[in-house]
């Protein structure tokens, strides 16, 4: 029986493979198709090394303070 983790890991990589399926059909789409099936490979990558693990996302509220 696979764990939560692992089938969020697995759902990432499918969701992966559509994003280059999609930007492999549409040169006009091929660069963000990739850069997004990237992203969710490495989030698949920490989700199976470290199920638990945390992330920090600093919110971006429009301000340019340096």
């Amino acid at each position: 029986m696979a764990t939560h983790a692992e089938l969020a890991a697995r759902l990432l990589r499918d969701a992966a493979g559509f994003f280059r399926n999609v930007g492999a059909q549409n040169e006009e789409l091929r660069e963000q198709m990739n850069d997004n099936a990237d992203v969710y490979e490495q989030i698949a990558d920490r989700v199976e090394a470290d199920p638990l693990g945390e992330l920090d996302l600093q919110e971006d509220d429009g301000n340019d303070r340096g």
